[in-house]
């Protein structure tokens, strides 16, 4: 039915239960087509509503409730799972079905994936060097792990050999949403708590994520061998975030190891695999193409995109078609943790594939498509999505209300970045870090670009343009590059810890603030007499009562306690017959104000000057 015209446009109308649903980072052109109706008259319906947007503008979800409950409709926007279900759908690739055969207790056990977790510097990755006899800590920058690796390991329990694929992610706050991605693509959680720290802020927050996620925690208290290591008080702190400890009658599994002594490692992988027996039926049906989840990626000068993927179900080959989130390509070769070649991965294996066209982001899905066709066609829809979402993310509300101070806010300076790592985790969150600092809403913090990989001229072309800093985090410029953003005056910064990185960045947006000033309180005089002068008008023979009295400096005069006169200023000041810059506490003087003559005996004359004031 047709709704009353609004600001003379007709719109169809809905009665209110009406169900409308569109994609995230949808446009009005969008909506209009799904009730039949003129997208520019929908742009005139969002302005009488005191909305402003085009009809091809990406809008965020608020803007399109205000719209429907104008016109009666219930907007529901589609999730980004049900978004990839039916971009699936329309190449015929079912996820549902294969979903629901997995559950199918007739398929072969696969390994259990573990995720060591934790608080920063409470011995993460030295427990995974001990449990697969390597050095990974030796090369971290600051001696935190910045980036998600992936590792698989042999164990010997009850007589069988058994594999378990590990995953470490970064314990530093900074790292918050790629440890919450190692969370989801994980079966256990093992949680290290160093034995002489206790827990911490990030230990409290990787079991939140834990027991979001629904995983089975298994708890290893590290640095049992230290001097003050206290195991039970451990168990204590812990026991208030319900996880008690069999032997207090619960169901967590403690185990006492030392990394650096490599002691309680096989305690430890015991307790991972009876957890994993007891608590969870791990199974995958190897027959079929792969599928899986993107755990980090970097670009590589010599081999180009490189992705550490994790396999949760089918089998990945090499020359397979595979998509993982908008990059897509051919297998040209797997390697796993050793550096090894691999012709093929099955269920919890991770490897390293090469072959992708782009670096996919951590925790990007991949599958193996039919074809290399289908790949493309997937990735490039799926960023099509994204984009769509992030500029709709993005789209600034300005209401007709606020379209003065919208104007007034284009005011406000922006220091703009470009931001380039060696993965898509760390990239990520660099970025997330940075934008959470907050100096205030005189100036912003704009991220105008992001990449994997080395500096190359478009990025300092893009910084030039945009007046930008480029931040490398852990990479290089490429060839030549260097020399570019010398001589176009480019701030080229490089960092490999990431605290550095955010301190320096909040030092450059407070610098960006306009200063504050302070009114300084300098000294006071009283005017005991005053003389006549033809040439430099009323001199005030003054005694100086407080601080000290200097020339040039601003003034004020006080009569009786009320300020008569603001903005003077001392523009003469004499001792006797000679000229002075400064006169004490208790010593006389002649005070010219200038111009003004107004001047009695029994004026209070107080001097001061506005010092700029320290940014908190």
């Amino acid at each position: 039915m047709q709704a009353p015209a609004i600001g003379g446009v007709q719109v169809p109308r809905g009665d209110g239960s009406t169900v409308v649903r569109i994609r995230r980072g949808s446009s009005l052109t969008d909506f209009a087509e799904r009730i039949d109706a003129n997208p520019a008259s929908l742009v005139t319906v969002l302005f009488h509503l005191g909305e402003m947007a085009t009809a091809t503008q990406s809008l965020d979800e608020d803007t399109f409730q205000l719209l429907g409950a104008e016109l009666g409709y219930d907007i529901q926007l589609v999730s980004p799972e049900d978004e990839e279900r039916e971009l699936f759908e329309s190449f015929n690739i079912d996820l549902a079905g294969e979903a629901e055969a997995e559950e199918d207790a007739d398929l072969p056990a696969r390994p259990p994936v573990v995720t060591v977790m934790g608080h920063v510097d409470h011995g993460k990755t030295k427990l995974l060097d001990a449990i697969r006899h390597a050095n990974v800590q030796a090369g971290e920058a600051g001696g935190i792990t910045q980036a998600i690796g992936a590792y698989q390991v042999h164990a010997e329990h009850e007589g069988v050999d058994r594999a378990l694929t590990f995953i470490d992610t970064p314990g530093h706050e900074a790292f918050t949403a790629m440890r919450a991605r190692g969370a989801k693509v994980t079966d256990i959680a093992i949680l290290v708590v160093a034995a002489d720290d206790g827990v911490m802020p990030q230990t409290i927050e990787a079991l939140n994520h834990a027991q979001a996620a629904g995983v089975p925690i298994v708890v290893a208290v590290n640095k049992v061998d230290k001097e003050g290591a206290n195991p039970d008080k451990v168990k204590q702190q812990l026991t208030e975030y319900n996880l008690v400890a069999e032997e207090y009658g619960g169901e967590t599994m403690f185990v006492n190891v030392s990394a650096l002594q490599r002691t309680g490692i096989e305690d430890l992988l015991d307790a991972v695999l009876l957890t994993a027996d007891a608590a969870l039926d791990l199974r995958a049906n190897a027959d079929k193409d792969a599928r899986g989840v993107a755990i980090e990626g970097h670009l590589d000068r010599g081999r180009g995109a490189v992705a550490t993927v994790l396999v949760q179900s089918g089998t990945l080959r090499v020359g397979d078609a595979i998509v993982a989130g908008s990059s897509y390509g051919r297998v040209r070769a797997m390697l796993d943790e050793k550096g090894d070649t691999v012709e093929e991965a099955g269920p919890s294996r991770p490897v390293q594939v090469l072959g992708l066209t782009s670096v996919p982001g951590a925790g990007d899905t991949f599958l193996v498509a039919p074809d290399d066709r289908t790949a493309r066609q997937i990735a490039e829809k799926r960023e099509a999505t994204e984009r769509a979402a992030l500029l709709a993310k993005r789209r600034k509300r300005v209401s007709l209300e606020d379209l003065t101070a919208a104007l007034a806010a284009g005011k406000v300076e922006n220091l703009n970045l470009i931001l380039k790592g060696d993965g898509s985790g760390s990239v990520e969150a660099l970025e997330e870090s940075l934008l959470k600092i907050d100096v205030g809403e005189e100036v912003g913090l704009r991220i105008i670009h992001r990449g994997v990989g080395a500096i190359t001229q478009n990025d300092v072309n893009l910084a030039t343009v945009d007046n930008a800093i480029i931040i490398g985090f852990n990479v290089r410029p490429a060839e030549r590059v260097a020399e570019l953003a010398e001589r176009e005056g480019v701030d080229v910064r490089y960092y490999s810890v990431i605290y550095q990185a955010i301190d320096e960045i909040e030092a450059a947006l407070k610098g960006m603030l306009k200063p504050e000033y302070e009114e300084v309180q300098l000294g006071t005089a009283e005017v005991r007499e005053v003389f006549r002068s033809s040439k430099f008008g009323n001199i005030a023979g003054c005694l100086v009562r407080s601080g000290e009295v200097r020339r040039n400096s601003k003034a004020r005069l006080l009569r009786d306690g009320i300020v008569v006169a603001e903005n003077l200023a001392i523009e003469s000041l004499r001792r006797f017959k000679d000229d002075v810059t400064e006169v004490r506490e208790g010593f006389e003087c002649g005070i010219g104000l200038g111009s003004f003559n107004d001047v009695k005996v029994e004026d209070v004359i107080e001097t001061y000057e506005m010092r700029e004031k320290p940014r908190a």
